[in-house]
């Protein structure tokens, strides 16, 4: 018998896990990302069954489209900026309400070359938003633009399935 959520090796194992733990709970989950410009949903996606429980994601590349797509109040934007721990927090929450799942994620951050806003580079705030409570992590990531998004992206899946499993 094929095992649908098989062995294949570039299938993330936290994505796989997510998917399960979702699939088994009846539950959905949403992005919104803006220096993952969309990695995270795409890596949920490479699971076999993914179907079931991605909703969707939005990429939020812009000030402008964090404000339409996801939700951002531009107030948030105005007093923080685009990254920052409210600004992750409301596209985490942006992505749940807006897709109608039970799960979002918000990724923010300053994956380089250049410092942005104050931020060194590999900043990087990671919200989740849960149907109980919403939680918001800042990371400091070392590496190269496609390392520091990559590990960005590793991160939500970890953090996420450990929220999911407390929940």
């Amino acid at each position: 018998m094929h095992d649908p959520l098989g062995d294949d090796p570039l299938v993330d194992e936290n994505a796989r896990a997510v998917v399960a733990d979702l699939t088994v709970r009846g539950q959905t989950v949403a992005t919104a990302e803006s220096l993952t410009a969309g990695l995270l949903a795409a890596t949920l996606a490479g699971v076999p069954g993914a179907s079931a429980v991605l909703r969707g994601g939005l990429v939020t590349y812009t000030v402008e489209t964090k404000i339409t797509l996801a939700g951002v109040p531009s107030e948030v934007l105005d007093e923080v900026g685009p990254v920052a721990e409210p600004t992750a927090r409301a596209l985490a929450v942006g992505s749940q309400q807006r897709c109608g799942a039970t799960w979002g994620v918000g990724l923010t951050g300053v994956a380089g070359p250049e410092p942005h806003g104050g931020h060194p580079v590999g900043t990087v705030f990671l919200g989740i938003a849960g149907p109980v409570t919403t939680s918001v992590t800042e990371l400091a990531l070392p590496g190269s633009r496609w390392q520091i998004r990559m590990a960005a992206v590793r991160e939500a899946l970890a953090r996420l399935h450990t929220a999911i499993a407390e929940q």
